[in-house]
């Protein structure tokens, strides 16, 4: 099946690996989907931190991945592969890619695509595959939260921490999160957090350790990295779990390994963009089961900071590097 399609669409290239200034519209053709794949007219896509580190160029691209950024979009079906069948030329859907999102013909693999949440419109649709499904795989599979225990995220007001917040809380389990500012710690209340953490005015560990009286948190999830590796162990109960998502402050530094030992403690850290296509149908048909419910009832909300045009992914990103944004930063084609 394929409506009627333009030889070459616009896309978003990187001249080479630097700022958001090497982002610059091009010209490509328009892809033909293959066994199993839609071609997804573009309506909004996502930015997320692996792409300003691909952009710098310093993330290692799977093979086989497209060049072109985007790892999540949604829009309108355009074109099916042989094999396809739960949507057809013209539905809506939204979709995980391992690349190529930003673009305005994007292909998605049947396996990775969700149906858009009764009551949302495509650019908040636009805005959950890929955090919803990192914050699924890394703060209930990996981090194994379970109803009752205590979760600090760092990063609260991002797109993963505007996420985990909800999502644990509805889950029942007791949030505390850490944001760069009273505005962004704000959000993080108002998202569910019982506190946010002004982490350049106040100490998380000692703010943590007050609220839960001494006890820590039974889960990180930790951007950071090295900076806060010591502090968040320091910060564990016993059989705690510190969940590595991202390296904002470096990746390397000197802990004692006794502070794991003694705590029973799991470090452990997952990406999602390398994993199979099975694997990531697997991880699609849990959230859509578990989660997309809490979106089309209106217990859950994506939080979309900006909106830029495509070819404005220059500022997009610069908006990104800023650290200014609350929740999503999406591109429009």
């Amino acid at each position: 099946m394929t409506a009627a399609l333009p030889e070459t669409m616009t896309v978003i290239d990187i001249r080479q690996p630097g700022g958001p200034d090497v982002l610059v519209p091009a010209r490509r053709p328009v892809p033909r989907p293959g066994p199993g794949e839609y071609l997804v007219k573009v309506a909004a896509a996502g930015i997320n931190g692996a792409d300003l580190s691909q952009r710098e160029g310093r993330y290692p691209m799977p093979p086989g991945a497209p060049d072109i950024l985007g790892l999540e979009v949604a829009g309108t079906v355009v074109a099916a592969g042989p094999g396809t069948s739960r949507w057809k030329l013209g539905d809506p859907l939204c979709a995980l890619v391992a690349g190529g999102g930003y673009a305005e013909y994007c292909l998605a693999p049947e396996v990775q695509c969700l149906p858009v949440p009764r009551g949302l419109d495509l650019v908040q649709a636009a805005a959950l595959p890929e955090v919803v499904m990192t914050v699924w795989v890394n703060v209930f599979e990996h981090g194994a939260l379970e109803p009752g225990e205590t979760l600090l995220v760092h990063g609260g007001s991002s797109g993963i921490g505007t996420t985990a917040i909800q999502l644990a809380r509805l889950l029942g389990a007791r949030v505390l999160a850490t944001a760069g500012n009273a505005e962004k710690c704000a959000a993080c209340v108002k998202l569910g957090a019982e506190r946010a953490i002004d982490y350049r005015a106040e100490d998380f560990v000692a703010v943590t350790k007050q609220v839960t009286g001494g006890a820590g948190v039974d889960v990180v999830l930790d951007m950071v990295g090295a900076d806060y590796l010591a502090r968040n162990l320091d910060l564990l109960k016993m059989n705690g779990r510190l969940v590595m998502i991202a390296f904002l402050g470096g990746v390397k530094t000197e802990i004692d390994l006794r502070m794991i030992q003694a705590k029973h403690a799991v470090l452990t850290g997952s990406r999602l963009r390398p994993r199979s296509l099975w694997e990531k149908q697997r991880i699609r048909d849990v959230v859509e089961r578990a989660v997309w419910p809490f979106y089309a009832d209106g217990r859950m909300v994506p939080v979309i900071d900006s909106k830029f045009p495509l070819v404005e992914a220059r500022q997009a990103h610069e908006r990104m590097r800023s650290g200014k944004h609350i929740g999503k930063v999406m591109l429009v084609p």
